[in-house]
Parts: C-alpha cells; sequence; structure tokens
C-alpha cells in the first residue's frame, strides 16, 4: 500500500534561543552523604531511585605515580591480580556475573586504580562481601601460578597496545616531556622487563604497602541511602586494619628549556605529528580554561585547527587537540595527521602558526561559550550512569580522592559557566608559550621495540631484556578468617519504558519511550540502507554520502553546521551499519526544538559540494590506510568477502570504506543520486527516546520532517537472498611483518537470518564458548594459558544471514597453539563438554538479574527499540526476556551450540608476521592461502 499523500506543511514557527549555559549547570546535581570508618575508609552514597540497581564504585589511591624504579607496571598488574580471586571467593567475576553486574571492571591510570560493578540491590551485600575480601583478604589467593597467568595476561595487553598503528607514541611522550624519575614520565602499563623480574614476594608487598581503607574511597550510587549503607559498610569493611598511607611524592609541570624533537618510524600511512606540553594538574585553578582552551584550538568541531587545517588549506586529514588532567601533572597535547602527498614542513608551519595565533590573541566569547556548553551537556549526560568509569559514582569518588570534596564537579561547573576569553588567553599563554614537545610518527619500518620501552628510562640494555623473576624467600601466609558469600535477595523487574508510535503524514513511522532520567533526548533517523546499499552503487558511498550530510546545506556551511550544534549541546552524528543508514541527534531537552530544525536540514539538504567531495574523499582514503594498518580491522575487511562473496551485500567491508579505488571514483553526481535514492521517507523511520512528551515531540517531527515528500521513483531493493559461496574450512594469512602479537578471526554464515524466532538459546550458548569474560575460550586462552589480552565470540544478528565471529589477539610465538585451541575447545561443545549447571545459572539467572542495568541509559533503550522494529520483535519484547530464559534449559543450550556453534566450515583469518606464524599453521590441517588486503 502507497503511503497516505503528505499532509500540507504548518506555517514554520520560531525557533527558540539554545538554553542559557547558567540554566544549564543547575541542571548538573549530586546529591551525597559521606561517613568515614574508623580504619579510614571513606564512603560517599548519592541515592537514585530511578531502578533498583547500585553501582560500587571503588578507588585506590595507588596509580603508576607511586611506582618506584624496578616496579613499574604493579599498580596495573595488581589490578588484574583483584580479579583472580580473594582468600573467600575463588574467582571475582562468578558470584557478580550470575547476580547480574554489569559492567564489572577496573582499571589503572597514574593516579590511581578503580573498580566498578553495578549490580541489582539486592546483590549488594554480595558486591560489598567481595570488594571487602579483596581489599583485606586477598594475600594468600596471590600464588605464584596466578602470578604468572596474570603476568602473561599483562604482557599481551601490552602487545596489543604497542601492535596498534602509533602503538608506540605514549612511550615516547611521557619520555620526551619528564626527566627520570618523574612520576608521571613511564607508562602505566610500564616495562617488560619490570613484569618479567616481579618475583611473589615483591608483589605481595606491593600490596601490603598500598591496598589499606585509609588509603581508599567507595562510593555507593543509585536505590541506596546512607543508612541503610553504613551498617553494611560496617559489617564487611570495618574490621580491616587500617595500613600504610600511600606516599605520593611531589611532582610538578616541566618546562622544557627549548624545544625538542624526537622522529619514529613506524608502519603507518601517514604521518602524524604531536605538540605536547606539561601543565599543572586537575586542582589549579587554570584547569578548566585550559579544558577549554585545547577544546577550542582542536576539540570542538569548529576548531581552530579543524577550520584552518582541514576544512580550510587541506594539509591536514584528521586534527584534534585535549587537555588529559590528572591529580599533579596534565598533559597538553595538539596532534594533526599530515594529508598524503602534502609538503611536511609547510603543513608543520601551519599547524604551529594556528596554535601561535590562538594563545597570542585568546579565543572568542563565542568560542568559549560553545565549548563550556559541550561539556556541560556531555556532564549531563553522565549523570544517566550510576555507576561505571563514567556514572555519578566515578564523578564523587574522584572528587573526594583528588580533591577532598566529592562535590568537585560543581567548582568545576561554576568555573565553566564563570569563564571569560580573557582567563582561557592567559592560561594558554602561561602554559603553551613555553618549548614543547614534538613527536613525529613516519611511514616506515618499525624499528623500535614496545617491550624494550615503558619503564623509568634509565635502564641498562641488560636489564631491558627479559629477565628471570627476582628470587626471594616467600613466607607462608596465615589464612584469615572464613567468610561466606551472601546470597542474592530477590531482584527487581526491569522496568523497560513504554513504547508509543504515530505516523507523520507522510508515512514516516515515530517510536517514542519517554524517560526523563536526566534533561537529554535521542533522536535516530533510521533508513533501510546500510553498507549493504553499496552492492547497488559503488563500494564507499553510502558512508561517505554520510560523512558529507554535515559539509554543508543549501543555507549552512559546514562551520556554521559545527558552531550551531556546539551552541545548542547538541551532537548530530551519522553512521552506517549493515542493513541502515541512520542519523543520530542528541540534544538536550530544552533545546530540542532547534536541534532538530538542524537535523533535518543536514538530511534534506546536502549540498554535495565539488571542493567538499574531494575533501572527504581524501580523509575517506586516509581512513582506509588507517585500517589496512590495523590488525583488526584489517582482518575484519578480509573477513566480509571471504564469507559472503562478490554478489552478497554483505560481502562488502562492513567498515564502509570501500577501496582505493571506489572512493576516487565517487562523484557529487554520484552521491547526490545515492541520496535522493536511499534518503527517502519512505524508507525512514524515527526512534526517539528521553524526556520528552509525544504531545511535545509530534509537532516538531512534523515541522522537520512531515512535508518530506515521498519521491516517484520506486524504493531500492537490497538483494539480501543472494546466493552464498559455499563455505570451507580455511586459513587466510595476512602478512603483517614486525607484529607482536597475530590477530586471529574466525568465522562463519549460519542458516539462519536476524529474524529467525527462537533465538535466545543461541546467544545464550554463545555466552558460554566466548562471548564474554568466564567464556570457556576466554578463561582457557586468557586466563589458564596467558597467551592473549581477551578472546571474544558474537553471533551477529542482521536482518540477512547471521553469522559466527571469534576474534583472537595472540602472542606471536602461539599462533599455531592458540588456533588449535580454539578449535578443540569449540568443537568439544557440547559432544565431549556439554554445558555445566554454573555456566547455564550464570547466562540465564545472570541475564535475567543484569537487565535492568542493561538498560539504564537513554542509548542503550534507543538500540533496543531499534533492534526489536528491524527484527520484528514485539515492543514488550524486553519484559519477556526473564520468563524466555528461565525457560532455556541445558538442552537447549547444548542444540544449540551442536548446530550452530562448530568449528567445521570456518574460515580463520590471521593478520601476524609471516615468517613468525606460517611455519606454526602447517600441522593445523587446513588449506593455508596468503592474502593481501581486502580486494585479494
Amino acid at each position: 500500500m502507497a503511503p497516505p499523500a503528505a499532509a500540507t506543511p504548518p506555517p514554520p514557527a520560531p525557533v527558540p534561543a539554545p538554553a542559557p549555559l547558567a540554566a544549564l549547570v543547575r541542571q548538573v546535581d549530586i546529591p551525597f552523604e559521606s561517613f568515614t570508618l574508623a580504619n579510614g575508609l571513606t564512603v560517599v552514597v548519592h541515592t537514585d531511585r530511578k531502578a533498583p540497581i547500585v553501582g560500587v564504585t571503588t578507588y585506590y589511591r595507588v596509580g603508576s605515580k607511586h611506582e618506584p624504579r624496578g616496579r613499574t607496571g604493579f599498580a596495573h598488574l595488581y589490578e588484574h591480580l583483584f580479579f583472580g580471586g580473594s582468600e573467600n571467593v575463588p574467582n571475582f567475576d562468578v558470584p557478580l556475573e550470575s547476580a547480574g553486574s554489569t559492567p564489572t571492571n577496573g582499571s589503572t591510570d597514574y593516579d590511581r586504580t578503580n573498580y566498578v560493578e553495578t549490580v541489582p540491590k539486592g546483590a549488594l551485600e554480595r558486591a560489598l562481601m567481595m570488594e571487602s575480601d579483596r581489599m583485606g583478604h586477598l594475600l594468600g589467593a596471590v600464588t605464584q601460578d596466578k602470578l604468572n597467568k596474570q603476568r602473561g595476561v599483562v604482557q599481551n595487553e601490552k602487545r596489543q597496545g604497542d601492535n596498534q598503528p602509533y602503538g608506540l607514541a605514549q612511550y615516547a611522550i611521557g619520555e620526551g616531556l619528564f626527566p627520570v624519575g618523574h612520576p608521571y614520565r613511564h607508562s602505566v602499563i610500564g616495562s617488560m622487563a619490570d613484569l618479567d623480574a616481579a618475583s611473589l614476594a615483591d608483589v605481595r608487598q606491593w600490596y601490603r604497602d598500598n591496598y589499606a581503607p585509609n588509603n581508599v574511597v567507595l562510593a555507593l550510587t543509585g536505590d541506596i541511602d546512607a543508612a541503610t549503607a553504613r551498617p553494611l559498610v560496617e559489617k564487611w569493611f570495618g574490621a580491616i586494619p587500617r595500613g600504610p598511607a600511600v606516599v605520593t611524592a611531589p611532582a610538578a609541570p616541566v618546562t622544557l628549556p627549548a624545544p625538542v624533537r624526537r622522529e619514529m618510524a613506524d608502519q603507518v600511512p601517514t604521518t602524524r605529528l604531536y605538540r605536547v606540553w606539561s601543565a599543572p594538574g586537575l586542582n589549579d585553578p587554570q584547569a578548566v580554561a585550559l579544558a577549554v582552551g585545547m577544546d577550542i584550538l582542536g576539540g570542538l568541531a569548529s576548531s581552530r585547527l579543524d577550520n584552518a587545517l582541514v576544512r580550510g588549506s587541506q594539509q591536514a586529514v584528521s586534527v584534534s587537540a585535549m587537555a588529559q588532567l590528572s591529580e599533579q601533572v596534565s598533559q597538553l597535547m595538539a596532534v594533526m595527521d599530515i594529508k598524503p602527498g602534502t609538503d611536511r614542513t609547510a603543513a608543520e608551519q601551519a599547524f604551529d602558526a594556528v596554535i601561535e595565533r590562538l594563545v597570542r590573541e585568546g579565543p572568542s566569547e563565542d568560542e568559549v561559550r560553545r565549548s563550556a556548553t559541550r561539556l556541560t551537556s556531555a556532564q549531563i549526560a553522565a549523570l544517566e550512569q550510576v555507576g561505571g568509569f563514567y556514572g555519578k559514582g566515578a564523578t564523587l569518588a574522584e572528587g573526594a580522592l583528588y580533591s577532598g570534596n566529592p562535590a568537585k564537579y560543581r567548582e568545576d561547573l561554576a568555573a565553566l559557566a564563570a569563564l571569560t576569553p580573557q582567563s582561557v588567553k592567559a592560561a594558554l599563554q602561561q602554559w603553551l608559550g613555553r618549548p614543547p614537545f614534538t613527536l613525529a610518527v613516519v611511514p616506515g619500518e618499525r624499528t623500535e621495540r614496545g617491550e624494550q620501552m615503558g619503564g623509568w628510562g634509565d635502564e641498562t640494555p641488560a636489564a631491558k631484556a627479559p629477565r628471570k623473576p627476582r628470587s626471594a624467600a616467600v613466607p607462608a601466609l596465615k589464612p584469615g578468617p572464613k567468610r561466606a558469600l551472601p546470597d542474592i535477595a530477590p531482584v527487581g523487574e526491569l522496568a523497560f519504558p513504554m513504547v508509543e508510535r504515530t505516523t507523520l503524514g507522510n508515512g514516516i513511522q515515530v517510536t517514542l519511550a519517554r524517560r526523563t532520567a536526566v534533561p537529554k533526548v535521542l533522536v535516530s533517523l533510521n533508513f533501510d540502507a546500510g553498507t549493504a546499499a553499496d552492492r547497488l552503487d559503488t563500494p564507499g558511498t553510502q558512508a561517505a554520502m554520510l560523512a558529507l550530510l554535515d559539509e554543508g546545506t543549501a543555507t549552512r556551511t559546514a562551520t556554521a553546521i559545527a558552531e550551531e550544534q556546539e551552541r545548542l549541546g547538541a551532537t548530530i552524528t551519522a553512521q552506517t551499519g549493515l542493513d541502515s543508514s541512520a542519523i543520530l541527534l542528541d540534544a538536550l531537552s530544552a533545546n530540542l526544538a532547534p536541534s532538530l530544525a538542524l537535523m533535518a536540514d543536514l538530511v534534506r539538504n546536502p549540498r554535495f559540494a565539488a571542493e567538499d567531495v574531494a575533501r572527504v574523499k581524501d580523509q575517506r582514503l586516509a581512513q582506509l590506510a588507517q585500517a589496512e594498518a590495523s590488525p583488526q580491522a584489517r582482518a575484519m575487511r578480509v573477513m566480509a568477502p571471504a564469507l559472503f562473496g562478490a554478489a552478497h551485500p554483505y560481502g562488502l567491508p562492513a567498515d564502509g570504506l570501500g577501496t582505493a579505488t571506489s572512493i576516487a571514483a565517487l562523484t557529487p553526481e554520484a552521491l547526490r543520486a545515492a541520496h535522493a535514492r536511499w534518503l527517502r521517507p519512505d524508507l525512514a523511520r524515527i526512534t526517539v527516546v528521553g524526556d520528552v512528551t509525544m504531545e511535545q515531540l509530534r509537532p516538531l517531527l512534523d515541522q522537520a520532517f512531515g512535508a518530506w515528500a515521498v519521491p516517484a521513483a520506486a524504493r531500492p531493493a537490497k538483494p539480501l537472498d543472494a546466493a552464498l559461496p559455499m563455505a570451507r574450512a580455511r586459513i587466510l594469512l595476512v602478512d603483517r611483518p614486525n607484529s607482536p602479537q597475530s590477530f586471529i578471526l574466525a568465522g562463519k554464515v549460519l542458516p539462519l537470518t536476524g529474524r529467525s524466532a527462537d533465538a535466545e538459546p543461541l546467544e545464550l550458548a554463545n555466552e558460554v564458548i566466548g562471548g564474554g569474560f568466564l567464556s570457556r575460550l576466554n578463561l582457557n586462552l586468557r586466563e589458564d594459558k596467558g597467551w592473549s589480552y581477551g578472546v571474544y565470540s558474537q553471533i551477529t544478528a542482521p536482518v540477512g544471514p547471521r553469522s559466527l565471529l571469534v576474534s583472537a589477539p595472540v602472542q606471536s610465538d602461539r599462533t599455531g597453539d592458540a588456533l588449535k585451541l580454539l578449535i578443540t575447545d569449540m568443537a568439544a561443545f557440547p559432544d565431549s563438554r556439554g554445558v555445566e549447571p554454573d555456566e547455564l545459572t550464570r547466562v540465564t539467572d545472570g541475564n535475567i538479574r543484569g537487565l535492568p542495568n542493561r538498560y539504564e541509559t537513554n542509548m542503550a533503550v534507543l538500540s533496543a527499540v531499534i533492534q526489536n522494529d528491524r527484527l520484528g520483535r514485539p515492543d514488550d519484547y524486553q519484559r519477556t526476556l526473564p520468563e524466555r530464559y528461565r525457560r532455556i534449559d541445558a538442552t537447549a543450550l547444548n542444540a544449540a551450540a551442536h548446530a550452530w556453534l562448530q568449528p567445521d566450515r570456518m574460515t580463520f583469518v590471521i593478520v601476524g608476521d609471516r615468517k613468525l606464524v606460517e611455519p606454526q599453521l602447517k600441522g593445523i590441517g587446513l588449506p593455508l592461502e596468503v592474502v593481501g588486503s581486502a580486494a585479494d
């Protein structure tokens, strides 16, 4: 049936002005209470009753800056050991995941180590017992075996980071900015030699010296209050004795006597130039001004560097600038990727000229307001989450730990609202007016080795080489008192928002899920296109066309578009997925009307000017070269055509970049044609989540999109039922010389589509084998063998054929062994090892209990509603999941694993150093082909 004729549009309504910054700042509020136990543990409690969940956020005052010579990487190593189990909890993740914790994670930085978990309210006491057990009852569980395994995991995490393009730059920047012995000089992950030399006695003493409760801030945020929290915290943490206070050495910014330069060759396609200065820490009165100044320089979409070097002279394909604020010392960094073929000297001079002009003249009032509004909008968004790395718990804990004030965020926002161009100018002149450290990473053969970097920097060549752990007497430990793991109280049901629907006059369907936790709104305009649409066009067309939407319209320039978003505190992004092309608006509720008006102009009236097309094509070529240089991205580009073949829409690399040849062939006329073909009302659907009612929303959408007429041309149809090539087991080896790791990607197409019914048993079976931290593949390759930083599998859920993908970055010398293990473990499930009772409980009960956490944010709800519509699921699908999971038993999981998760007929793409890897693959028994790029 044809859609109804477009209704006569209402007369244009006046677009309201953006909400003032002071009003936005007042919306950021995290009320709290705090108390301190007799042993020194600081506790901060914030009540948020929106869902029956509690964020448990623990900050230890120990980071890499506290590490002495010969002990680099210890703080991060202990982050890993904390997850290895304590004296009364053999594995930290198992009880929390079965309790429904999401996320369960930790991180290490210069200033601290933190641990986060968001748990159902009924599992709070279990989480507190476990956090207290590793705070006060860990040492008995730190064995030589655990140390060896976690050392291997950490070293593979280091290899994985080093293996990325520009992966060694972090080491060079620390070495260039600070002298030997400065607390912020060496890297957080540390030195391979120091990790090799760490003895059991060393790491046990490190724990005794640093992890006492008087060095900790515990934040409890969510469905909890101080009166309830205090007795629970006293019960579990009160008996842990006070220990030595962590000693923080003085650390200050370093002024270089003269500019310092370093050049580093790497396997990269583009020269990247860094300008870096050290600066004062986050408590300095100028810290906020420096953050805004660097945002104006290279953080805003309309930044000085973007306008001058990317849109202007086009000497760069990308630029950025930021202030990385730490407790005592910060880094101010500006980065430019020089456009290939551009004169490097001239580009560098232009780069410096932009920086020097901003420092000399200072920013405008409008620039300061735009940056401050953008940063405030981001802080409002962070209020959605009670826990996690960036939610309310982290905000309060960081304020308490670094500044002695959980409400430090209020001081920062007040300073943000009060900033003037003069105060930003003064801060930039004081700190960017000093000599910089310059690092240039240039294309070439990598000659420096990451395993020899990251330490203090004064080691002898012999000390940099791997060495055996220091021998030291390790006395027997007397076990502490036995402590029982608390039971889980009944967990609250998921409160997934009700879905409302309407249809605009031109047939566009609108779905709204109202949520009022924060005064923000997400609007997604989805078109039935995606990278699959490129099978009817030139590869790379869809993503390039979307990238050009904000490069100019009939009435707005690219700079004007960027500036308008910043004044509104809004972000408009265009993304292409496999099946859909989406334009996403993230707006403040107070500014929804003007934000929607801007979004509509971008979608409906793109200019596709020849000069903009030429510039974006250069950027796409640079992105393609970066993808080919990345082990993971390159593997994904090879896998898609290998699995789906040349005829199927899914046979194009899902990054949407196409090939160098296809990008070069794009013209303004071709992009306008693709826009007309695919971005049309009868292929569109609007999904909205956030603080708005349908009565408020419908007129705004009518004004923006209701008069958009359906074109006369027939709707395009993607051939998702095209024939697939015969699946066959094989290895495709991509040579990447000098790689310390190999990236293994395994995949096969399943005879299922995303709309196949009863997919839950397959998805849960995938969790058992590879879909999470506690999966069999990850526990074996990472936790037991220590060969990888992490192994992960997924079942894709597109509209068309589903596929199974397994990714495993592994150390190069274990590539063959790891591949054998992957095949063996997958084949064993379920024939020789069916799903075990604890696995079944973890993936069923754990998912049921974790549902309230999973849909805590507007973005999570938006993604779920869009997926429901795309795959034909009912609006109440999420609310029916508990019952669906309860019906799944071991028989169903075993049947799904037997039918769909076997390693037969899988393609294995391996990106690694051929001379090291190929000999290891000879005995695998699979045909081996050496390939180059996705085009091969």
